[in-house]
């Protein structure tokens, strides 16, 4: 049964590991200075983390009964509106600058105001959101806080790669791994919570690899689903394509990867209605870009465990039946190598390298099958 809100306890699903590794330290008082949540984008880490605050600033007496989701301070937490919770990101420092501040003096700045005293309870938690974004300034600047942490404070850096912080950082952080939701369990909830009909939720389940975020974002916006569909079949075409084809298809791929949350959100290059042309924002070209990789990078993977003859972790397949077929003529190891590469090229992009040039790197990677026989 899926909790509802008002209940006692954790409102996220799955997660079982994380969730015991908490409650059992805050039982025993020995949770750590700083925590570290990480998973995948659309892993439900932002479910968990308001999970996580409500916990640790909840009032109930009884460690066994937080969070009650009951009292002021779990709604405050979960609202993030609770004076003793303060969040920042990489994002915010950098639009927070003050005239002719850097986005390093103004992560510095942010973190000596955290170190004030807690107003309302006995502690003060300070979120980084985005913390694996940060470059390695910020990073150092966020090492020396972690590394003298006032005896009244808890940091919880929530990441995507924990890989990309500084292994000091890691060193000090008390992981808490958020992971694909056991595939019955989110079909369960995506029957309840989400309505959908049993062949739907499995269908959804599984294309989304056990990601609840992701499995939330396919039903509240189908157009998601069929823009992955078409953008992972034609990178299965093109593997038996030659470069020129490759590099040809990549302004479309472009161009649809900037609306598939609906046509008319983003902008898109192409024509406008005087005939003139229309330029995306580098920024939006770059998200769509990204948006490109990481279906590429789900398709990838699905390709090398197909390869490794472990077909039934293979999400893509649900929607490409030919792609054991094309495992089978790649291999593991190629997929594997191409993956390195991919990562790479998704760093590039996040760090300003040309979308449309950083994918024609992807493409030269690809591996290539010839012409099918």
């Amino acid at each position: 049964m899926i909790p509802q809100l008002g209940e006692a306890g954790f409102q996220s699903i799955g997660q079982a590991t994380a969730r015991a590794i908490v409650h059992r330290a805050a039982a025993n008082r020995r949770l750590g200075r700083t925590l570290l949540v990480h998973g995948a984008a659309g892993s439900g880490k932002g479910a968990f983390l308001d999970d996580l605050l409500a916990l640790l600033l909840c009032h109930a007496e009884a460690p066994g009964q937080r969070p009650c989701n009951a009292c002021r301070s779990c709604r405050e937490a979960r609202a993030h509106t609770h004076p003793d919770l303060v969040m920042a990101s990489p994002e915010s420092w950098r639009d927070g600058r003050s005239a002719g501040e850097s986005q390093v003096a103004a992560a510095r700045r942010w973190l000596l105001e955290t170190s004030g005293a807690p107003i309302a309870g006995p502690r003060r938690v300070v979120v980084i959101e985005h913390a694996d974004a940060a470059n390695e300034q910020i990073q150092n600047a966020l090492l020396k806080t972690l590394e003298e942490p006032g005896p009244r404070h808890l940091f919880v850096l929530v990441a995507d790669d924990p890989a990309r912080l500084l292994p000091t950082i890691r060193s000090r952080s008390q992981p808490l791994r958020i992971g694909p939701v056991p595939r019955a369990q989110l079909v369960s909830w995506l029957v309840e919570e989400e309505r959908l009909p049993l062949d739907q939720a499995t269908v959804v389940a599984r294309v989304s690899g056990g990601l609840i975020g992701r499995a939330t974002s396919y039903v509240r916006n189908p157009e998601l689903v069929a823009w992955r569909r078409r953008l992972q079949g034609e990178l299965l075409d093109l593997v038996t394509r030659g470069r020129a084809d490759r590099f040809q298809s990549i302004p479309e791929l472009l161009e649809e990867a900037g609306r598939p949350a609906g046509p008319a959100t983003l902008p898109t290059v192409g024509e406008s209605e005087d005939g003139g042309t229309v330029r995306a924002p580098a920024s939006v070209q770059r998200e769509a870009a990204l948006r490109i990789t990481d279906a590429w990078q789900d398709l990838a993977r699905d390709l090398m465990v197909a390869a490794a003859r472990q077909p039934m972790l293979a999400g893509s397949a649900e929607l490409h039946p030919e792609l054991l077929t094309v495992a089978e003529r790649i291999g593991s190891r190629p997929m594997a190598r191409f993956l390195g590469v991919l990562q790479e090229i998704q760093d590039a992009i996040e760090t300003n390298a040309a979308p449309r040039l950083a994918l024609e790197v992807g493409m030269l990677a690809w591996p290539h099958l010839g012409n099918a026989g």
